[in-house]
């Protein structure tokens, strides 16, 4: 049948399965917004701003595991993107950005909101493309999405010339289990240019492997991004607990592993607990699952875990050897490697291992009373309150690390934060996307004063569509962890970091037609919980904590693991 491109970009969005996009129209993408104008069975969410947009689609595709998609406009448009796709690409998010750049007589001469996207993010994408011929959008499209899904996930970028989208030829649809059938797809496969199937597992890889932890006294786990990335979740936990292994969790690994789990060490790494990082200290057998090593977590390589046999399991070969020197390997998908070494091990007891290690403390104790509130005292309060199917979205900063620290993430998506870009502003369009996706789950959104303000303008989106995000501010008045580092590192040298500036931020959620109340005290933030959870709308709570509150503990960059700053 006779087509338009951007009637054949809509056809194909359906063969994917595609119910939601995040976007922000403009003059080049006008042809698919028409179409989208006359298109059931797909919703568009507005937001604020296209950042806000990419962030979205982000959240939506961690808390489903399904792909993410996200429309914007050319030059400005689809540079205001690449804060959302370099987050989305640094954790290994699955999110199709679909940009439409100037007609073809247009290209190269600088013309108006002209832009080279797909240069400009070619080292934050897992792939991208730019469409000047009709007859290829299809399988473009089709590719993009099995590419952004196979593997190591990640985002992928498609950027259409304006002419394309008007353009008329024939389409015919095509089911998506049929899309290896035939054409680039096929042939891609064939030559094995992209991965789109996970390594199978190498048999003495994994006999070697069975080797080290029948030899190991002392191992330790590391529940990694790859468990939540691959919802591997039932194969680690059941291969945890044949092993009676303590299991440390990283950042990105949150829901991974249940946190309130008897094996549970908590986070590891920079802001990880003493309990975590002496075991991964004092550990003979690392088993590092979906883990990079990135510089939060070994903060020195050289020494890293340097007692320990290391082994790294992963999806992605490149990230073998990367960071750390490992001492064994096995490439291959999470789920599959662990079922088949859970199906391989003797069931193990490491009783005086574990005491030793659960000697140390899970979780770090504040100063509770006086004129405002502990940052456990919140979390506390806030996961007592919520159901337990809560989802929780983050920002970057002091908050974050509480929340990981404090909060029990008991499944994979229900954590959305951004670890490897640290992008501030990322928690509200996240929260807002998960809520689009599960609109019968509570989601909430943790942030800090500085935080909130980059992205404080999707209250707006959050209004408009009744999605009811409830969002905490850790409100200390400064910049707190780049405080913390001035504190510790800098000899107080408080430069531009305090925040003694608008808005009040129960006045700014109550200018978009939403609830706010300021807390100080645990009685008056248990009030405003119960009358978030009632109102049913979107409310922001106010939460005042000390300026001086730290993240404890605190290991400092480039030194062991174990070098606390504090504690």
């Amino acid at each position: 049948m006779q087509m338009n491109g951007a009637q054949i970009l809509m056809e194909c969005l359906k063969e994917q399965g595609v119910d939601t996009i995040f976007g922000y129209p403009g003059g080049t993408i006008l042809n698919v917004y028409d179409e989208l104008y006359q298109c059931e069975g797909i919703r568009h969410i507005l937001t604020a701003h296209e950042q806000g947009a990419a962030h979205a689609a982000d959240g939506y595709a961690r808390s489903t595991g399904r792909v993410g998609v996200c429309f914007a406009t050319s030059g400005p448009g689809a540079t205001n993107l690449t804060t959302g796709i370099a987050t989305a690409h640094m954790d290994s998010s699955p999110v199709v950005f679909i940009s439409c750049n100037v007609s073809e007589n247009l290209i190269g001469k600088d013309s108006f909101q002209e832009v080279d996207i797909t240069g400009i993010t070619m080292p934050i994408t897992k792939s991208n493309y730019m469409v000047r011929d009709i007859n290829k959008l299809a399988e473009t499209v089709r590719e993009a999405f099995a590419v952004a899904r196979s593997g190591r996930p990640g985002p992928v970028l498609i950027d259409i010339l304006k002419n394309v989208t008007a353009e008329v030829t024939d389409f015919e649809p095509l089911p998506r289990d049929r899309h290896f059938a035939g054409g680039r797809l096929a042939t891609l496969k064939e030559r094995a240019e992209e991965n789109f199937e996970a390594p199978r597992p190498n048999a003495d890889d994994l006999e070697e492997m069975v080797r080290l932890i029948d030899e190991a006294k002392k191992p330790l786990i590391i529940c990694g991004g790859g468990v939540v990335r691959g919802r591997a979740q039932e194969e680690f936990a059941a291969f945890a607990e044949k092993l009676d292994a303590p299991v440390a969790i990283t950042l990105m690994g949150g829901g991974g592993y249940p946190g309130d789990s008897p094996l549970s060490t908590g986070m590891l790494g920079m802001h990880g607990s003493q309990a975590s990082n002496r075991a991964c200290a004092s550990c003979d057998l690392l088993i590092a699952v979906g883990c990079r090593f990135s510089d939060r977590v070994a903060l020195n390589p050289d020494n890293f875990a340097k007692q320990a046999k290391i082994v790294q399991i992963d999806i992605d070969r490149s990230e073998i050897n990367k960071n750390v020197k490992t001492d064994h390997h096995i490439v291959g998908d999470a789920a599959q490697v662990l079922d088949m070494l859970y199906e391989r091990i003797q069931r193990k007891t490491h009783e005086e291992w574990k005491r030793y290690v659960f000697a140390f403390p899970t979780e770090t104790l504040y100063e509770e009373g006086g004129e405002s509130l502990s940052p456990r005292q919140i979390l506390n309060t806030i996961q007592k309150m919520v159901p337990e199917d809560t989802i929780v979205a983050t920002d970057v900063g002091q908050h974050q690390m509480w929340a990981i620290q404090h909060f029990h993430f008991n499944y994979p998506g229900q954590l959305l934060t951004s670890g490897g870009f640290g992008t501030m502003g990322f928690g509200l369009g996240a929260a807002i996307g998960a809520k689009a996706a599960f609109p019968e789950k509570t989601v909430i959104h943790i942030t800090g004063d500085g935080s909130f303000r980059m992205n404080c303008q999707e209250l707006a989106t959050e209004q408009y569509y009744d999605l009811p995000v409830i969002t905490f501010v850790f409100n200390n008045g400064v910049l707190g962890m780049v405080r913390q580092w001035q504190t510790l590192i800098y000899d107080k040298h408080y430069s531009q970091t305090t925040l003694d500036r608008a808005p009040d931020f129960v006045k700014l959620a109550e200018a978009y037609g939403l609830r706010g109340a300021r807390v100080c005290n645990v009685e008056q933030l248990e009030a405003a919980i119960r009358d978030a959870l009632a109102w049913g709308h979107g409310y922001v709570i106010d939460c005042t904590i000390n300026m001086d509150e730290m993240v404890r503990p605190m290991v400092g960059g480039g030194s062991a693991i174990t070098k606390f700053i504090i504690c």
